[in-house]
């Protein structure tokens, strides 16, 4: 692996360009400056567009408006004209480019770093770009570069075609231990494994319309709060990729497009060095960790996040079977403080999450307040998946 790894960074070209960036909770932030403006950015391939910014941050008059779909609404926000755009030394092209203004703030520490928006997949399709997790860096190169001249053994390297679907996203192929075939983008935005659709894993047998899971839980999208499982996951093919084991992120909504079946995300995609030649179609992965799959985390059953309206942390709902439902919780309590760490109205949804999980069999204290009334709990963390 070292040899394979070295003989890799020595066929580099000189003009290649490094572009350092640092991982926050389950991110990739790099630094970026946009229209003049040195910005903190979180990458997300499975963003089309090329910046997500703050809305508080000046990078010129509107020019125009668009709109953004997730799983369960629509937003509509300004844009504005990207005149300029570096990563490291390399100035990127921009022509065509726009910045999308949101109010992305509230979430600037959500992945226990500062972020000022997001660096899409536009910014990096005009180079063959290699995503370096081993040494936490982006290597930008030219587009003569050519991957497609590499042999993978199929065992710590692979070379995977990319789908002719979707014309802003990396669409790649996911089969399960029958053949059946699915197609998932990938994802760095996505913190998790893999996220996909109940519908989709019916369709590729693998999902048991007839049985009810044991675990019905419920996730955090841009818009609001939707149904989900974890689903234990074994004998796939990931992006040509043999996992034994995994634990995926069910969502109980259609897929948000006909051909996309959901997205795998980066704690898949960590354990490799990525090159995504979007001209050629071509991805490579080089494993470098020695690891495919995932373990399922410790959780106690309870999505909270702020309600700022309200001025507290609320529980939106309580997984039947729980930990947290067994101890009496209830969907509409507020959570006052976790391990002894007072909750206020400015945390984000993911720090709430982070400190509610953990590795299954460790303990959390916790402190509630129902109508006034305070009461205490020690839950335990469970691994809450579903065979």
């Amino acid at each position: 692996m070292v040899l394979l790894t070295a003989l890799l960074l020595a066929s580099i070209p000189q003009d290649a360009v490094e572009v350092p960036f640092h991982m926050g909770d389950n991110a990739i932030i790099v630094e970026a400056t946009v229209n003049n403006k040195k910005l903190s950015l979180m990458f997300d391939s499975g963003f089309s567009g090329t910046v997500v910014v703050d809305q508080n941050i000046e990078l010129g008059p509107p020019s125009g408006e668009i709109t953004l779909r997730d799983f369960v609404g629509e937003f509509h926000a300004h844009t504005v004209k990207i005149k300029t755009l570096k990563l490291g030394s390399m100035s990127i092209d921009t022509s065509e480019m726009e910045a999308v203004e949101q109010p992305v703030g509230r979430d600037s520490f959500s992945y226990n770093a500062h972020v000022d928006g997001i660096l899409g997949l536009q910014a990096i399709m005009n180079n063959v770009t290699e995503i370096n997790f081993q040494n936490q860096k982006f290597i930008l190169h030219p587009k003569s570069f050519d991957i497609t001249k590499r042999v993978p053994d199929n065992k710590t390297t692979f070379l995977v075609k990319m789908l002719p679907l979707g014309v802003n996203s990396v669409e790649l192929p996911v089969y399960t231990p029958e053949g059946k075939r699915m197609i998932l983008a990938l994802d760095t935005g996505n913190a998790f494994y893999a996220t996909t659709h109940k519908d989709v894993l019916e369709r590729v047998g693998l999902w048991d319309s007839n049985r009810t899971p044991k675990f019905a839980k419920g996730s955090m999208v841009a818009s609001g709060a939707v149904d989900s499982w974890e689903k234990q996951l074994k004998d796939m093919k990931v992006f040509d990729v043999p996992v034994p084991t995994s634990y995926w992120d069910v969502i109980d909504l259609p897929a948000s497009s006909a051909e996309g079946d959901g997205t795998i995300g980066i704690r898949f995609l960590k354990n490799f060095n990525v090159t995504i030649d979007y001209e050629r179609r071509r991805v490579w992965l080089e494993n470098f960790t020695g690891q495919t799959g995932n373990q399922p985390k410790g959780e106690v059953g309870l999505l909270a996040a702020s309600d700022r309206s309200l001025g507290y942390v609320k529980v939106y709902r309580v997984t039947p079977g729980s930990p947290g439902a067994k101890a009496g919780i209830q969907a509409e309590d507020e959570i006052l403080s976790i391990n002894g760490q007072e909750l206020r109205p400015s945390i984000t949804y993911r720090q709430v999450e982070a400190l509610l999980n953990g590795e299954p069999g460790t303990k959390i204290d916790i402190a509630i307040s129902r109508a006034g009334q305070l009461m205490r709990f020690q839950l335990e963390r469970v691994a809450m998946f579903n065979e």
